[in-house]
């Protein structure tokens, strides 16, 4: 990786909405992003009800699955266990300064909302948000409870950002991958990174 590389990481937690998550990826490797990936287990299984994809158990077999599926080179894609607590994004001197939960539980919100970071998606986020970097949450949950908007104010006063799958209609999607891109497109939006996915409002 040089100086230049844009880094991210991306987690994919268990809640509907995992061709949210999975276009991302594919829009971050193709936009030559160095992605460092976390999946917890309840993703992979709605991953498996949601999509086709079947991503392997093993963190480096997830890796391989990923890279050969999306095309990516060896070097944009970084895969870890759930309990990988060597990785760089379990440490703010490691760490990159930019995440996205995507689709974000509402397990996963209560448990950044109060810093229990008992597994490596919860340290990731806690390292973010401690070292002032850009987190990043999609929340794809309805309705919400009262606890459920106390934990999303309790992060958005910590730094964070809520970005709900809340896609518009405005644009008159065609298809389902056209609303799933309306959400990406916003997201890459609040990267900083370059997108042609969905026009803004007026554009």
């Amino acid at each position: 990786m040089t100086g230049n590389t844009r880094e991210i990481s991306l987690a994919l937690t268990g809640a509907s909405g995992m061709q949210y998550g999975l276009r991302l990826l594919q829009c971050l490797l193709a936009a030559d992003c160095v992605v460092h990936l976390m999946v917890s287990k309840p993703a992979r299984v709605v991953l498996a009800m949601e999509t086709d994809l079947k991503l392997p158990g093993r963190a480096i077999d997830a890796r391989r699955t990923l890279l050969d599926h999306f095309g990516a080179r060896d070097e944009q894609l970084l895969v870890y266990a759930e309990s990988e607590w060597t990785a760089p994004v379990a440490s703010g001197s490691g760490a990159p300064r930019q995440m996205v939960v995507c689709p974000c539980t509402m397990a996963s919100v209560s448990a950044f909302a109060v810093g229990a970071s008992r597994s490596l998606i919860e340290r990731a986020a806690d390292v973010v948000l401690k070292e002032h970097g850009q987190l990043v949450l999609v929340p794809r949950e309805t309705p919400m409870s009262l606890i459920h908007l106390r934990n999303l104010t309790a992060l958005a006063e910590a730094g964070a950002t809520v970005l709900p799958a809340n896609p518009g209609f405005y644009n008159r999607p065609q298809s389902v991958e056209e609303i799933v891109d309306f959400i990406v497109a916003r997201i890459m939006e609040q990267l900083g990174i370059e997108q042609a996915l969905a026009p803004r409002w007026g554009r």
